[in-house]
């Protein structure tokens, strides 16, 4: 295989722009950052959802996002991805075609998802550990040659006969199994595939749905959820046969008119949350036998990312805001509304804030990537910030005529006038 991993980014502070110190101080919304020290968790007049900085690096579109203990990874329309560490740009590597659509880590192992419908695995080089190395890429070239030999291995294409085991278009989603033994690649081919990680061989191709597969989400007990252009969210079961495995179909939770952009899964799988371009998400119990539990109405334009963190949840939308909702037992509510992107929200990350101080709520470090090139970063708690500041908007698990407004959610980034 070829090894294209040249690590060409250099490592730069300058590429970290706190609030404080960036070209970007004079707008309105990081005119709340002062280069005071924080206040301490005592202090009740801290706000607990606050921006905190953003990496800048001027060179495309964020596209994915992926944190993995200190280190955060950024893929863009430029094909490089980026490696940040402590707030600094710590390494890159570039693939030598294909827009960076996903990005995820596991095994050791980093996966990219690909414009050009190939996923490349890369590893941390061993000597050096800001050198990241490919070391595949799926299908291997192996497979794809052995599988060519075989004329019922190809399958009608938009354009022409293509290989089952090869995307012939964009993939749009990575997710890897609970136990890091699977990796499952989703496209807008409409397929999505299973691949196993030890060897890299594609086990199974599904043919999901009408139109283009935009998300996809492995979780407990083999569970798969697919969500696509044709309105629908699928789920599927995996049952291991052999040394091989194979996917049934379950049930269709949703079929709608508009497009499903946006799966997760909360920490214990109890939730699975699906966003749509009509700015709605929706919800599902599965200790409920994956009853609807209801929809949140809190984006004015499509939902283009969601993350679950502990109780919360995020979601990302072409709106430049963020949600932030909190569940508990009988609902959910929106803490508050993160604002300062200047364009869509593109993709999320999350990681825990170690900082918290003992008998704190939990709090999160939130990555937001957007179509304005820029990545912020976020702290986020479980508290709700009506004990500390104002009351938030209640929104009901059902529909309410007034719950889509945004104009009495609580912002603690003041937008762009």
């Amino acid at each position: 295989m070829d090894a294209d991993a040249d690590a060409d980014a250099e490592s730069d502070p300058s590429f970290f722009e706190p609030a404080s110190s960036s070209p970007y101080t004079k707008s309105p919304w990081s005119s709340h950052l002062t280069p005071s020290p924080a206040p301490s968790a005592d202090d009740t007049s801290f706000l607990p959802n606050v921006l905190m900085g953003s990496l800048v690096r001027e060179e495309g579109h964020i596209y994915s996002l992926a944190a993995s203990g200190d280190l955060l990874y950024t893929g863009s329309d430029s094909k490089n991805i980026r490696v940040w560490k402590s707030h600094k740009e710590f390494s890159g590597f570039k693939s030598n075609s294909g827009l960076v659509k996903s990005i995820v880590i596991g095994g050791g192992k980093i996966f990219t998802g690909h414009q050009d419908g190939k996923v490349r695995v890369w590893k941390v080089s061993s000597r050096d550990p800001s050198v990241h190395k490919r070391v595949g890429t799926l299908p291997t070239l192996s497979d794809y040659i052995k599988c060519s030999m075989k004329p019922s291995n190809y399958l009608d294409g938009r354009r022409r006969r293509n290989l089952w085991i090869k995307h012939f278009d964009a993939i749009s989603s990575l997710s890897l199994s609970e136990d890091n033994l699977f990796l499952y690649s989703a496209s807008w081919d409409k397929t999505f595939k299973v691949w196993r990680v030890s060897d890299s061989k594609c086990l199974e191709s599904i043919q999901a749905h009408d139109d283009a597969v935009n998300t996809l989400i492995s979780s407990v007990n083999g569970l798969v959820f697919t969500g696509s252009a044709d309105g629908s969210v699928k789920v599927w079961r995996r049952e291991l046969q052999g040394k091989g495995t194979k996917h049934f179909f379950s049930q269709t939770l949703l079929k709608q008119e508009c497009a499903v952009t946006a799966l997760a899964v909360n920490e214990g799988a109890k939730f699975v949350y699906c966003g749509s371009s009509d700015g709605v998400v929706n919800f599902w119990e599965r200790e409920k036998s994956l009853s609807h539990g209801g929809n949140l109405k809190g984006h004015k334009l499509a939902i283009l990312c969601l993350a679950t963190a502990g109780r919360l949840l995020l979601s990302g939308s072409a709106d430049m805001g963020i949600c932030v909702w909190q569940r508990t037992v009988a609902e959910h509510s929106c803490l508050s509304v993160l604002t300062g992107h200047t364009g869509p929200v593109k993709c999320l990350a999350v990681e825990r804030d170690n900082e918290a101080g003992e008998g704190e709520q939990r709090r999160w470090i939130v990555y937001s990537g957007s179509l304005d090139k820029s990545v912020k970063m976020w702290r986020v708690s479980e508290q709700s910030p009506s004990a500390i500041v104002q009351s938030s908007p209640q929104y009901s698990p059902v529909t309410s005529p007034t719950a889509g407004l945004l104009v009495n959610a609580p912002s603690f980034v003041i937008r762009e006038q």
